[in-house]
């Protein structure tokens, strides 16, 4: 077999993602608002393949034609589009299918053509007052760089003044910025209906509003636009510029980069089309792609629901852990036992509590952390300024190139340094993507040390849709090789070595690979052998051929990986004794766990790093072993109960069919929901014997007091 076929294009399986994210929005059983919502996700995702994914293959092709070499590049990109177009297709037969839907739950989505004269007067005054103070028309004259003035982020309305035989054109930005995009419009009194348009219709229905008085033409069209740019940028690494000036010049980068995708309303007409094409240089290697009227549907994902309860999913109350219950504080509870969070399933106000209570502690001396992405209006990131007003040492390591949250992120560093806050931008070129948290107590005569250790982000909001894993412990060996991670971060060339954590770039790919040669040598002594992963992606063609030869030997291999996946699972001799699911479903499987057989003394691993070779050898990230007897089989417990979904599981296969898991006789299992009532169940019983031991204490303090 040729080595091509043994790995799958990592661009191709990325769009294999996307689908099961299309299925959710075609499975008839995901509540209504939701599959819109997932609609919208979709859309989404699409805009980061092609301002990422696709712009990196174009990117190849011209780097080669420049250097007079041939590849495959090109023969992937023509793949690529024809997946994506195939993906576009779809999504089109379901919008109007699910308009369709809520139109009989008497919710109504309608267009400037479709309002009643009442509503059309309201629609009118709306905008007047609304709407126009945010819209100024931008004239496509030949001196104006159109391309200078486009947002990645917004879609625009472009307009066609017709005079006789002259044609004008104008842009209209959406201000989506400004306003709802969702707009709710009166009904007449006692219709039970629900009507919402969207701020694109209302701008059409106004357009001679806009235009009136000012140009003279006899016809007024409007027709739906939208461009994506490469989000790739060049940096110049210079020793007189600060990274945090470097990187603000890449974000400008970004809204002048060229373009790899347009998407216009398919009944523009081709005059109109040809002359966009040209004002923004669209080349023949990136997408043109038809569409219908709406455009930038990630929007779609806060979708309102205006009709019944049941049309969006049932809300899942975060839990308390009761591993804190009966402290008086966040620490003495961590410095009794190792704790494991499990969000969105936990409520990740433990952590933003730790950080405050972190902030007025007397006995804090220093906080470090790093961040990746934080929400916008971050109480933990309020709460690091607090520690500072009140005496403590505090660093942040904030990563700058986050791709996407470059602006927030250069804003967040922006107020803490003002605030007073240490803030480190680790080194240009390697990103900081660990999930550390270390904060250092003094106790009488020693410094004890609190670390969190996770998977997920310091993002309140993004913690309620991804599913994360967050180890807190004062493990004196765990805390200060954390300490030492920190130190490896503000100078990450000087040489570091780490005995229990996992660490990019310094020792994951020699770790992973240990890891697996350890299951390797078990399954050649006729030991049971066995090893299963969770991620995000799995495309690091090293450690996919490690796997290749530790299904060869004998370890059973299983994984979860939610996106991409170049492994091909299933051929004779090679990945038979591999098996892949993947699951989409109303949270967003964001964890990494490595799980060994290791002889029956199972090793079990958290971990910041997919499976890809940016993660393993150009990103500093964290990997800890689980040593609590106790978390482990929990991590163990959530593993397995994915691995019975009978309900949002797909194979992973070399056709990429994202067929569902056979259910077969076996009950319906939607291990999300499993897992919410298995940690549900985990928390009532360690409440009981948290009573049960209060109850013993008290009565063994009340006997000695008797006895005295």
């Amino acid at each position: 077999m040729s080595s091509e076929k043994l790995y799958i294009e990592k661009e191709l399986s990325w769009l294999s993602f996307n689908e099961r994210v299309l299925q959710e929005a075609a499975d008839k059983s995901v509540p209504l608002i939701e599959r819109i919502r997932f609609l919208g996700i979709f859309s989404n995702n699409l805009d980061e393949f092609y301002k990422v994914r696709f712009a990196g293959v174009k990117r190849q092709i011209l780097i080669n034609q420049k250097h007079g070499k041939n590849d495959n590049s090109k023969h992937l990109l023509t793949k690529m589009q024809t997946k994506a177009l195939k993906l576009n297709e779809r999504f089109d037969e379901l919008y109007p299918e699910l308009i369709r839907h809520m139109a009989r739950h008497r919710i109504f989505l309608v267009n400037e053509t479709q309002l009643s004269d009442a509503q059309q007067k309201w629609v009118r005054k709306y905008f007047r007052k609304e709407v126009l103070p945010h819209i100024t028309p931008l004239l496509m004259r030949d001196d104006i760089d159109v391309l200078q003035f486009l947002k990645d982020e917004y879609a625009y309305i472009a307009v066609e003044l017709k005079k006789e035989l002259t044609n004008q054109y104008a842009l209209i930005e959406i201000p989506t910025d400004h306003l709802p995009r969702f707009v709710m419009v009166p009904e007449q009194k006692g219709k039970r209906r629900k009507t919402i348009i969207l701020l694109d219709n209302i701008i059409r229905y106004c357009l001679d509003e806009l235009f009136r008085g000012f140009f003279d033409y006899d016809e007024l069209n409007g027709y739906a636009m939208k461009m994506t740019r490469d989000a790739e940028y060049d940096l110049n690494f210079e020793v007189d510029h600060s990274l945090l000036e470097q990187m603000s010049e890449g974000v400008n980068q970004r809204l002048t980069a060229m373009p790899v995708r347009f998407v216009y309303e398919r009944d523009m007409p081709k005059e109109m089309l040809d002359f966009l094409c040209n004002k923004l240089g669209v080349s023949h290697y990136d997408s043109l792609i038809p569409g219908g009227r709406y455009h930038n549907f990630k929007d779609f994902i806060g979708f309102p629901n205006v009709g019944r309860d049941y049309l969006e999913n049932k809300p899942l109350p975060p839990m308390k852990c009761a591993d804190f219950e009966g402290y008086a504080n966040k620490f003495d509870a961590i410095k009794a036992q190792d704790i494991l969070l499990y969000c969105p399933y936990h409520t990740f106000e433990h952590i933003s509590e730790l950080v405050r209570q972190a902030s007025f502690d007397p006995k804090v001396i220093n906080i470090k952390i790093n961040i990746y992405r934080v929400a916008s209006d971050s109480r933990l990131m309020n709460s690091l300024i607090d520690a500072v007003h009140n005496g403590k040492s505090v660093t942040v390591v904030v990563e700058l190139q986050a791709r996407f949250d470059e602006e927030a992120n250069i804003e967040w560093s922006r107020v803490l340094t003002e605030a007073g806050v240490h803030v480190i931008f680790g080194a240009p070129g390697l990103k900081i993507h660990s999930k550390l948290l270390l904060i250092s107590r003094r106790e009488g005569e020693e410094i004890v040390r609190y670390a969190h250790i996770g998977t997920g982000n310091f993002h309140e909001k993004n913690a309620r849709i991804y599913t994360d894993f967050s180890l807190l412990t004062a493990d004196p060996e765990v805390t200060n090789e954390v300490r030492n991670v920190f130190g490896y971060i503000e100078n990450p060339y000087r040489p570091v070595s780490f005995d229990l954590l996992i660490v990019s770039p310094s020792n994951s790919r020699q770790q992973l690979s240990q890891l697996i040669e350890n299951e390797i040598a078990n399954a050649k002594l006729g030991k049971k052998a066995s090893l299963t992963l969770k991620a995000n992606n799995l495309v690091d063609k090293e450690l996919i051929n490690k796997l290749y030869e530790a299904s060869s030997a004998g370890v059973k291999v299983r994984m979860i990986i939610r996106g991409m996946c170049s492994l091909v699972p299933g051929i004779e001799n090679i990945s038979d004794n591999i098996s892949i699911i993947s699951i989409v479903d109303r949270f967003l499987e964001h964890p990494r766990v490595i799980i060994t057989h290791n002889d029956g003394d199972p090793l079990v691993y958290l971990s910041s790093a997919d499976w890809m070779k940016r993660n393993i050898d150009h990103r500093i990230e964290v990997g800890v072993p689980v040593r609590d007897s106790r978390l482990k089989q929990r991590i163990i417990d959530i593993i397995n109960i994915h691995f019975t979904d009978t309900v949002k599981a797909r194979r992973i296969d070399k056709e990429m069919s994202n067929t569902y898991v056979p259910r077969g006789n076996r009950k319906k299992v939607r291990s999300q929901l499993a897992i919410y009532d298995y940690l549900k169940n985990v928390e009532k019983q360690t409440k009981h014997r948290n009573h049960q031991k209060r109850k013993e204490q008290s009565e063994s303090y009340d006997s000695n007091v008797g006895n005295t």
